[in-house]
C-alpha cells in the first residue's frame, strides 16, 4: 500500500472518530426517547410511550413555548437589526469599519457566563432605577377637567429582559453570515439599478436583498440554534417567572431528568436538521441557477 493510500484511510478512520464522538450521544439519546422504560441503559422494547407523556407535561410544554417564542422573535429582530447593520458597515471605510467588525466579534468570542452575569446586572441596575422612579414619583394631569394619577408599574427580571438578551447575543452572528455576502457583492450593481431610474429602496429590495439573502438565511438560522441552546445567558436574565427548556431540563437534573427530555430534544433535534437539510438544498439549488446564467 502506498504512502498517499495510508494517509487517506488515516484520514478517514480519523474523521469518523471524529463524528463517532460527535453524534454516538445524539443518536443514543433518540434511541432511548423510544424506550418503553425509564432506563438509559436497560432496552424493553419499542414505545412512544414518553412522547405522549411528554405533551402531557405542562412545564415541559410551558418551557418548550417559551423557547420557540424567544428564540422565533430574537431572530426575526436580530436578521433585521444585524442586515441593516451589516449594509451600514459594508457602505463606510475601511478605517472605520474593521474596528467595528472587531468589536462585534467580541461578544462571540467572550464567555457566556461574563455576558450573562453583565446582562443581569445591567437589567437590575436599569430596572431598579426604573423602580425607584415608580415609588416616589407620581403625576396629577387635569384630562377634560377630571384629575388623573398616573402611576407607573414595578418591573422586574421576565420574558422581557430574556428576549433583549437574547437579541443581543444573536445581532453579532448575523452580521458575521451578511457581511462575507456584501463583499462578495458587485459594487456596481447598485450604482447601475439607480442609473436605470430605480430609488435606492427598489435598488435594496430587487438587487441588495436577492444578492444577500443566503447569508441572511445562514444568520438567521444560526440565531435560531443560538437562542434555542442558549442556557447560561438565559439562567441570569429570565427571572423567577419565565422558564425556557434548557433552563428546565437543569432544574430537573437536581430530582433526575425524565426519558421526556430525551423525546424533546429528539424532536428539536430533527426540526434543525431539517431546517439545515432546507437550507443547504436551497443554497445548492441557488449556486446550480447562477452557475447557469453564468455559463
Amino acid at each position: 500500500m502506498s504512502m498517499n493510500k495510508k494517509n487517506r484511510l488515516g484520514n478517514r478512520i480519523f474523521i469518523g472518530l471524529i463524528f463517532f464522538f460527535l453524534y454516538a450521544p445524539i443518536l443514543l439519546l433518540i434511541f432511548y426517547s423510544f424506550n418503553a422504560a425509564d432506563s438509559s441503559v436497560i432496552w424493553k422494547g419499542f414505545s412512544l410511550r414518553w412522547y405522549a407523556k411528554l405533551f402531557q407535561n405542562q412545564l415541559i410544554i410551558k418551557s418548550v413555548y417559551n423557547t420557540l417564542l424567544v428564540s422565533a422573535l430574537a431572530t426575526i429582530i436580530a436578521t433585521i437589526v444585524g442586515t441593516l447593520s451589516a449594509i451600514g458597515l459594508y457602505s463606510m471605510r475601511r478605517k472605520f469599519r474593521e474596528p467595528l467588525l472587531t468589536i462585534n466579534n467580541i461578544p462571540m468570542m467572550n464567555a457566556d457566563i461574563v455576558t450573562g452575569v453583565a446582562m443581569c446586572l445591567f437589567f437590575v441596575a436599569v430596572l431598579g432605577g426604573w423602580n425607584y422612579f415608580a415609588s416616589n414619583y407620581r403625576f396629577l394631569v387635569n384630562f377634560f377637567g377630571s384629575t388623573y394619577r398616573i402611576t407607573f408599574p414595578q418591573l422586574s427580571l421576565g420574558f422581557g429582559t430574556l428576549l433583549i438578551a437574547h437579541i443581543t447575543f444573536d445581532i453579532p452572528y448575523v452580521i458575521l453570515s451578511v457581511a462575507p455576502k456584501l463583499r462578495q457583492m458587485d459594487k456596481n450593481l447598485v450604482d447601475a439599478a439607480q442609473d436605470l431610474g430605480c430609488t435606492w429602496r427598489q435598488a435594496f429590495f430587487k438587487v441588495i436583498l436577492p444578492e444577500i439573502m443566503p447569508g441572511i438565511v445562514s444568520g438567521a438560522l444560526i440565531a435560531f440554534t443560538m437562542s434555542v441552546d442558549d442556557f447560561v445567558i438565559s439562567y441570569f436574565t429570565a427571572g423567577s417567572a419565565t422558564s425556557t427548556l434548557a433552563m428546565q431540563i437543569y432544574s430537573m437534573t437536581k430530582k433526575g431528568v425524565t426519558p421526556e427530555i430525551n423525546a424533546v430534544s429528539t424532536i428539536l433535534f430533527v426540526v434543525v436538521l431539517a431546517l439545515l437539510i432546507i437550507v443547504n438544498v436551497r443554497e445548492a439549488r441557488a449556486e446550480k441557477a447562477a452557475a447557469k446564467r453564468v455559463y
